[in-house]
């Protein structure tokens, strides 16, 4: 795993196209047992290096109910973006799609070398598309079974805001229930 992650921190297929450079942000490990896959950095991960380091990580870690310390602890979560590094913006505002190089590239090589992984979060649409199709994000994360391996949910950005008053059922029916799932999961006692 560790000649893994160093390639992916190496990797420099589409450095023409990033506007910062590039400076591949996730974390994994043979041992974790829930990986999120998202979107891609933000300008604030992009300077950090820290995943999910910023005001969607704090809305994201209040949604799981996981401190940051097991949060970011990845023996048991792994962090794994559609697109490693930030994409730069779009002129009409927000973040550029995730580059589409980055996602054939290295999810099957660091997937294939976690094999305890036993929950995945789909965040967001890129993520969603990729793994579980084209269709509506609101459907996605409506549509949780009872106890899934995969679960699917919004971005966490504030440009969310209005999706979440539209839709109250998310923290009422969805979030609980994850939360269980995760600290079952994550537990100490479960390593």
């Amino acid at each position: 795993m560790r000649e893994l992650l160093e390639q992916v921190r190496a990797c420099r297929i589409c450095e023409a196209f990033l506007p910062l450079g590039p400076r591949p942000v996730l974390r994994a490990s043979p041992t974790a047992r829930m990986i999120i896959i998202s979107q891609a950095p933000s300008t604030r991960v992009h300077a950090t290096g820290i995943p999910w380091n910023d005001a969607s990580g704090q809305r994201l870690r209040g949604w799981l109910g996981l401190e940051p310390e097991v949060f970011y602890d990845e023996r048991r979560i792994a962090i794994m973006p559609m697109g490693m590094c930030y994409p730069g913006r779009l002129p009409q505002g927000g973040d550029a799609p995730p580059r589409p190089e980055c996602a054939p590239t290295w999810h099957p090589p660091v997937l294939a070398a976690m094999p305890d992984i036993r929950l995945t979060l789909l965040i967001g649409s890129y993520a969603l598309a990729r793994y579980m199709g084209r269709g509506a994000m609101t459907d996605f994360v409506r549509r949780q079974p009872k106890a899934p391996a995969i679960w699917a949910l919004p971005h966490p950005s504030w440009r969310n805001t209005g999706w979440m008053a539209r839709n109250p059922w998310f923290e009422a029916e969805i979030l609980p229930p994850l939360r269980a799932a995760l600290h079952g999961l994550l537990s100490a006692d479960a390593l």
